[in-house]
């Protein structure tokens, strides 16, 4: 019989990665907490119509991308992305009338179905941040600030911000004409994708990872030069307040957002530590969306980290990153002191310590093993002759030292000896430094 394995773009979270993980998720909420935003939670299916109002029936992920169920009539979607599920929901609870500035974050799985390769997964995972209800540059420029100060607080390296306005509906379609007329010649030169974007929304045609199909767009007009009055003015607010901010950045007039419900400010981060891929997250301005799912004209900025790329960025040495490994093993020698790892297990775990033993009998050597093998931090030694004295040994695993400890004393000499472990690897990683 054939083993199963995890489908194809899927991949399971192992215990040892799982530090890693922790850490991105709970950065966030610290970071984020502290401008305001709130933890929203959205369900992973939805109405195949939210996604194709909302992010566009002509747009890659609706048109190739999503996963569409089918039971009798109801059509509905896995979630491929989360702006337009927290959308949905600011609408159905009427958080309008009572957050008239509302600031969200989630945290979660969405699906689309693409050729999976490093960083990219049918089912992968996001942290997303949406603020509804301003329209103000500030509210932009903070935003984009935020989300750097979160990668900066993960010590991520070699990163760069991207920023460009992709116009709104007054200039967008003149722009979209005249990018049209520079294309038509080049589409029996463009690839199949380019084609039909040419048709459905041509701006999406600078998302092509071709080679050549991206050496042919470089002489395309630029949506920079054809913004109305407003978009101009407001790119150029943007901008200033970032500067305020101290917040580096570059103009790339080619960035498109994959998303038709965008407007005016799109940005992106990107690291050279990832390769031709070189996203980690993207985001922007989409004034449109809540009026295009029957809601008021009510304003919008966001953006979506992909959670993959920020794990396989982050830095093994991070200070933050927990040691691996329990606090205690617990070793009996002989059958009358095992009968009490129990007992001192739970008493050490109600004083918040992690802590293993054997539940059957088994030679000092393979329990000193088993010790090894968990990356045990100090290992508690009990045997006939400490029981008869009220004692245990406790050994530092790290450099072999042990003494005997009183079973009265054991709370604070436990304590002791794995703060000292601490304060001993942090001095050790000095020296390394220096």
């Amino acid at each position: 019989m054939a083993r199963l394995k995890a489908l194809r773009g899927t991949r399971d979270i192992l215990p040892d990665e799982m530090a890693r993980w922790y850490l991105a998720e709970s950065t966030a909420r610290e970071i984020f907490a502290r401008y305001g935003y709130r933890e929203i939670r959205t369900p992973i299916i939805e109405a195949y119509e939210l996604f194709a109002r909302g992010i566009g029936e002509g747009t890659d992920i609706v048109h190739k991308e999503m996963y569409v169920l089918q039971r009798g009539r109801e059509r509905v979607a896995l979630r491929p992305e989360n702006t337009a599920p927290v959308v949905r929901a600011y609408l159905e609870h009427s958080l309008q009338q009572t957050l008239p500035l509302s600031r969200f974050y989630y945290i979660g799985a969405q699906f689309r179905y693409e050729r999976p390769q490093k960083g990219r997964q049918r089912q992968f995972h996001q942290i997303g941040v949406e603020v509804l209800g301003e329209d103000s540059p500030l509210v932009d420029a903070e935003t984009i600030a935020m989300v750097l100060e979160y990668l900066n607080a993960l010590r991520l390296e070699d990163l760069g911000l991207l920023i460009n306005s992709v116009g709104d509906p007054a200039c967008r379609p003149a722009y979209r004409d005249s990018l049209r007329e520079y294309l038509e010649p080049l589409l029996g030169k463009l690839c199949e994708d380019c084609n039909r974007r040419y048709e459905s929304n041509p701006l999406r045609v600078f998302d092509c990872k071709v080679e050549a199909d991206r050496t042919l767009l470089q002489e395309a007009p630029r949506m920079l030069d054809q913004l109305c009055d407003p978009c101009a003015e407001n790119f150029t607010a943007v901008r200033a307040a970032l500067e305020r901010l101290e917040v580096p950045y570059r103009v790339e007039p080619r960035l498109v957002r994959g998303l038709d419900y965008y407007v005016r400010t799109a940005f992106e981060v990107t690291s050279g530590k990832l390769g031709a891929q070189d996203a980690v997250l993207g985001g922007g301005r989409y004034d449109g969306l809540v009026q295009a799912l029957g809601g008021p004209p009510v304003p919008g900025f966001g953006f979506a980290i992909g959670l993959e790329r920020v794990i396989m960025l982050l830095p093994d040495d991070h200070p933050d990153l927990p040691e691996g490994g329990v606090d205690l093993f617990l070793v009996a020698v002989g059958d009358k002191a095992h009968h009490h790892l129990s007992d001192l297990a739970r008493q050490l775990r109600r004083q918040g310590h992690s802590v293993l033993y054997e539940y059957r009998p088994r030679t000092l050597g393979a329990q000193m093993k088993r010790a090894n093998r968990l990356q045990a931090r100090l290992a508690l030694i009990l045997g006939e002759q400490e029981l008869a004295r009220k004692a245990c040994v406790l050994k530092r695993m790290s450099d072999g030292s042990q003494r005997e400890v009183p079973l009265t004393e054991l709370s604070g000499a436990v304590n002791t000896l794995l703060e000292a472990g601490g304060h001993d690897r942090d001095r050790g990683e000095k020296q390394d430094g220096e």
